[in-house]
């Protein structure tokens, strides 16, 4: 239950931080970058729209753009003749320079219908006052219209391109209301939308409606990238080079076409800048193929995004790592074709970035949990098991991660050891209760690191005896070898402790030592509110039985051990000898030696070879 709610309040988590994150936009640049290099897909440009560009190679022939008389326009427009749908001029004329000059350009507007100049919107700051009785600063407010000096003889559009924050230039105003002190309301029309209007004027189409979004803004997706449009250098045609009915029917826009002229934006389906007359004809061109993709409503996509997070995070949570990463690969797969077809196919551009990110964050958030709860239980697994199995065993299970334990019983070959003290009771009987607990610890540490040594389990203390088993609850290669130089290494040390507990209380204190191995049922065994890892069986019993018939200082093992062992160890055989609840005897063998071909240290090795030899 616990962990279900842990679950469920760490899905709201991934939830509201999804929402705000999406909602606020938090991280608007990476998903505009995100959006222009996945969604900004280059697609055939329009052949009906084309450039007469102000390049290099017109300027030099031409000199300054400023300096150019206004009859160098109407030379254009008089070699286009009526070839063209539509002239759109992207630049700007303002204010008389000469005369006789401008009026020849004059004399040539009105002679052609199917020309659109360009106009200016200048902005200024204004304080404005809302409904609510709130001031604040409208930084887009439109002070004035710079008009071209030709007056009403030609359509007007304003050229203005407006960037988002980061500078790239994303979409447009096609249509803006200027209202004046009076309250009047006078609508100015894009350049761009202005020409295309035009164009289906002298088509005879019927335009369509941009679409925009909320702030009246109409998204532009980019037909071609810089240079993907036909250009026409402005001298060539000037000079004749030439032939104007490749512009029939067409849309012709002039504009600037070199650097100098400082006319080029940072557009997002291109590392190169734009010039803005490309992206009017990429403008045009969206008109021209009703594509004009919008924003996703945020609040919806909001919540739609911070519902499909938190269903991934419950999903991951539950998955092994293995299909946990291959449903996150296909997830992020499926987030960044959805958000391709959707752009493309139902104009609907979706901030995807935040649904790839909160998807990343949930796997990693998942993948952490996991193993957290998994490192956390292992803690607590070998923090229990630490007290009872050799620490490097623990350690070294615990390094590897292969270590499984069943909880509940489970059938396994072990070996069995039982030690205790001979002569405990009248021991304890003479001398103080201080001095028995004394001795009694120092025989259960020689016991305990005995049995750790060899990298046994220490099952349990029964009084003064001790119990241990080898290859339970982990696997342990040569568990049968091991038991025996544990019973071996405790007879060894128990000559030190005898001599140490005559020295001090005048007591002989020695033990006798049981070894068996056979199947045993080991693993969780008790009740609800206690239980204990113990082994049951007849394995155990015989074990046990092998203890209690040994004398003092001596090791009985079972033929079982002895079979196994033969090779590596030095036994002196006792018979079969009858054993408590066993209707047949059972053969068993005194210890008297072992090879000690794995030792856990050089020292301890050398004295137990000393230890052999003197036996034997």
């Amino acid at each position: 239950m616990k962990k279900r709610l842990i679950l469920a309040l760490e899905m709201l988590i991934i939830g509201i931080v999804t929402f705000t994150f999406c909602y606020t936009d938090l991280f608007y640049s990476l998903d505009s970058l995100y959006k222009d290099r996945l969604y900004q897909q280059p697609r055939a440009v329009d052949p009906s729209i084309k450039i007469i560009s102000i390049d290099e190679k017109t300027l030099e022939v031409l000199g300054p753009f400023g300096t150019w008389p206004r009859s160098t326009y109407a030379k254009v427009l008089d070699l286009l003749g009526d070839y063209p749908a539509v002239v759109g001029f992207d630049i700007m004329l303002l204010g008389n320079m000469d005369e006789a000059d401008d009026a020849i350009f004059e004399q040539s507007l009105s002679e052609h219908d199917n020309v659109v100049l360009a106009s200016h919107l200048v902005y200024d700051t204004k304080a404005e006052v809302t409904s609510d009785g709130k001031t604040y600063i409208n930084h887009m407010h439109v002070s004035r219209v710079e008009i071209p000096y030709t007056g009403g003889l030609a359509p007007v559009g304003y050229a203005n391109t407006s960037a988002d924050s980061d500078g790239t230039v994303r979409s447009y105003l096609p249509v803006t209301q200027v209202i004046d002190e009076a309250g009047n309301v006078t609508e100015y029309t894009s350049l761009s939308y202005q020409v295309y209007l035009q164009y289906c004027e002298s088509m005879g189409q019927e335009p369509v409606t941009p679409a925009t979004d909320e702030n009246g803004a109409q998204w532009i997706y980019y037909a071609g990238k810089p240079y993907d449009y036909e250009s026409i250098s402005l001298i060539d045609l000037l000079e004749g080079k030439v032939d104007a009915r490749i512009f029939t029917d067409c849309i012709v826009l002039v504009g600037a076409y070199a650097t100098g002229l400082q006319d080029q934006f940072t557009v997002p389906n291109s590392s190169n800048q734009m010039f803005g007359v490309e992206i009017n004809a990429n403008i045009i061109q969206s008109f021209l193929d009703e594509q004009y993709p919008l924003p996703a409503n945020r609040l919806g996509i909001s919540l739609i995004f911070a519902a499909i997070a938190m269903v991934m995070f419950w999903v991951f949570s539950k998955l092994h790592l293995k299909w946990g990463t291959i449903l996150f690969v296909l997830t992020e797969v499926i987030t960044v074709l959805a958000g391709i077809l959707l752009f493309t196919k139902a104009g609907i551009s979706i901030p995807g970035f935040y649904l790839l990110l909160m998807l990343a964050l949930d796997y990693v958030a998942a993948l952490a949990g996991g193993y957290l709860y998994e490192w956390s239980k292992r803690r607590k697994i070998a923090s229990v098991f630490r007290k009872y199995v050799a620490p490097q065993v623990v350690d070294d299970i615990m390094k590897s991660g292969k270590y499984r334990v069943e909880l509940g019983g489970e059938n396994r070959d072990i070996a069995v050891l039982f030690v205790d003290i001979r002569g405990f009771t009248p021991l304890s009987e003479s001398l103080k209760p201080s001095e028995v607990v004394e001795i009694l610890n120092e025989y259960l540490n020689l016991t305990t690191k005995a049995i750790f040594k060899n990298s046994g389990t220490l099952d349990k203390f029964i009084g003064d005896a001790t119990m241990a088993v080898f290859n339970a609850p982990f696997d342990l290669e040569d568990y049968e070898y091991k038991a025996v130089c544990a019973a071996w290494d405790i007879v060894a040390g128990a000559k030190e402790l005898e001599k140490k507990c005559m020295e001090r209380f005048g007591k002989s204190v020695s033990f006798g030592v049981g070894v068996n191995c056979g199947e045993a049922v080991v693993g969780n065994i008790g009740c609800d509110f206690r239980m204990d890892y113990t082994a049951i069986g007849d394995t155990v019993n015989t074990a046990a039985r092998l203890e209690s018939n040994a004398k003092r200082g001596q090791v009985l093992i079972s033929e079982h051990i002895y079979k196994r062992l033969k090779e590596r160890i030095q036994v002196q055989e006792i018979g079969e000898i009858p054993l408590k609840g066993k209707s047949q005897g059972v053969c068993v063998y005194e210890l008297l030696g072992i090879e000690r071909e794995e030792c856990s240290d050089d020292e301890a090795a050398t004295d137990n070879k000393k230890e052999k030899e003197s036996n034997i």
